[in-house]
């Protein structure tokens, strides 16, 4: 069968042959110098100017202690203000930054410093003890610390050997963008766990994250003096492009969140007289449940976005009738910078995640291999200047997932409508989504069977209202042991992140395999989705 390839209804964009930090400061010298980052609870303000200027030193004294040109840092914070200097710094240095999560142990951090070759860490005090005791088993040299130094590292580096300074220290001479090829220089390298496996590297340049910006343009047409709410983390692929660089270089001011909170959400909302409010499902489920809302005026809001994993119509439409504003959807992940897919304007269909973005195409291939058209459904391939340059150091994976004719699999099961409108129905892949965040079962398998008393395991995610899914273990035992779920979980929750917890364990005589021992989990979900309708 022929291929269909699906084109955006709007018009292509010309993409800038630009750094990214030039085309994120466009609005940089704005008149009347308007705030461009505001750290939400301490009223903290930069201009516009101010973060040009900060961006400029801060470069200027990486580049003078080593780190530029071929070198990775990484960077372990909440959502400041100073997340987008250091980020661009690195940029206009001519570094690549890796984004992590903060909430990792430091197992999880270690991994990532080891795989990017991260040589400088920067975080915050809080997670001070986390950095340490990750960047002792990594290449990295030094840390540093956004704000203050805490006293317990400033006696003997904490016991780590490894020196720690303030962010406040580093600034040099200002300086310009460095030479850099757009086409292969990385940015930035976010961790995702693609379509399957282990987190791994994604390798971002600057013409993939311009093109995306200037992709999205179309789709997300700003108005002059809007305010957006960045709550969602910038360590992840939608914070940092869509709120960050998104609505930086389209001169919006963003006010930060350190982290989620709905009462303080809301209070913002007020205090700053936010338009745009960028939100996962879960926090959609909480505007249009929470009885806090009802105590804040919301009255500016002027459109609420929704990203990271499928949002149910109805729940959209009851937030929307609450709010008084449109809740529309995109599409994306961060292998495609993020976004192929996204509602224009406030011209949504229930239950979609939009049209195709300018410069893009679609093909909906079937399990087959055929090729579906308008109201057929198939795997979601997309081809396009967002598509990731590859995953860092595993040409296998990167092979596995954009074909030789620079086809990106999604591994998600999509169909479009006649009015090009693109539905999201269902997963190829096996992650789970919790909470809008990846979840890969392979990894957390590969922990539970280091557990004692365990002889196999296989982990799925169960349907949940709040939490889009929760990630379930099938456990058997070895012969003889003897362990409680309470047990599994909280081997699992000494190792990982939050969002990756078993939420919920059942213990069982075999776990169902094909002849070639992979583990068959749609057998598990039909199972455990008979013992919910039962």
């Amino acid at each position: 069968m022929a291929s269909h390839i699906f084109k955006s209804p709007l018009p292509d964009q010309q993409i800038p042959r630009v750094p990214l930090t030039e085309y994120v400061l466009r609005h940089h010298d704005r008149p009347g110098d308007r705030p461009a980052m505001i750290d939400g609870p301490t009223g903290r303000t930069y201009s516009f100017s101010q973060l040009g200027d900060h961006i400029a030193r801060l470069a200027g004294g990486l580049t003078s202690r080593g780190f530029g040109a071929g070198q990775t840092i990484g960077l372990m914070a909440p959502n400041l203000p100073e997340y987008a200097i250091v980020f661009h710094a690195a940029s206009v240095a001519g570094a690549t930054v890796t984004t992590i999560n903060p909430t990792y142990g430091p197992e999880e951090v270690q991994f990532q410093l080891n795989d990017a070759g991260a040589t400088l860490l920067i975080t915050i005090g809080d997670f001070l003890a986390t950095a340490q005791a990750a960047a002792a088993g990594s290449p990295v040299t030094g840390i540093v610390v956004i704000g203050e130094v805490p006293e317990s590292a400033q006696a003997a580096d904490g016991g780590y050997g490894l020196p720690v300074e303030s962010l406040d220290v580093f600034d040099g001479e200002p300086m310009d963008q460095v030479d850099v090829d757009l086409d292969e220089q990385v940015v930035v390298l976010p961790y995702s766990s693609g379509t399957t496996g282990f987190p791994k590297g994604v390798m971002l340049t600057h013409y993939n994250l311009v093109s995306n910006l200037a992709q999205s343009r179309p789709v997300f047409s700003y108005e002059d003096g809007e305010v957006a709410l960045a709550v969602l983390p910038f360590f992840h692929i939608y914070g940092m492009q869509v709120l960050m660089n998104g609505l930086l270089a389209e001169g919006v001011t963003v006010v930060t969140m350190p982290r989620f909170d709905m009462e303080m959400a809301l209070e913002l909302i007020e205090r700053y007289k936010v338009t745009q409010f960028f939100a996962v499902p879960p926090i959609v489920l909480g505007l249009a449940k929470h009885p806090a809302v009802d105590n804040f005026d919301l009255s500016s809001m002027r459109k609420i976005f929704c990203g990271a994993a499928p949002l149910g119509a109805e729940l959209a439409e009851e937030a929307a009738a609450r709010i008084g504003c449109p809740v529309v959807q995109g599409y994306g992940m961060t292998e495609l910078s993020p976004i192929s897919h996204a509602t224009a304007g406030s011209d949504s269909k229930p239950g979609s995640s939009g049209i195709t973005v300018p410069n893009t195409e679609c093909r909906l291939v079937d399990s087959d291999g055929n090729d579906q058209g308008p109201g057929g459904e198939g795997e979601l391939w997309v081809r396009g200047p967002q598509v990731m340059k590859g995953y860092l150091n595993n040409p296998d994976a990167t092979a596995a997932t954009i074909d030789d004719d620079g086809w990106l699999h999604t591994g998600d099961v999509a169909r479009i409508d006649a009015d090009g409108h693109t539905h999201i129905v269902d997963r190829v892949k096996e992650l789970i989504k919790y909470k809008g965040f990846q979840v890969p079962p392979a990894e957390l398998e590969a922990l539970i069977v280091t557990h004692p008393a365990v002889a196999d395991v296989a982990v799925i995610g169960i349907p949940d209202d709040e939490a889009g899914e929760l990630p379930k273990a099938y456990v058997v035992l070895k012969p003889g042991a003897e362990a409680e779920a309470d047990d599994i979980m909280a081997h699992v929750a000494e190792h990982v992140a939050t969002y990756k917890h078993i939420r919920l364990v059942e213990f069982t005589d075999e776990i169902p395999k094909s002849a070639s021992g992979k583990i068959l989990r749609r057998f598990l979900r039909d199972e455990s989705r008979k013992q919910t309708q039962g």
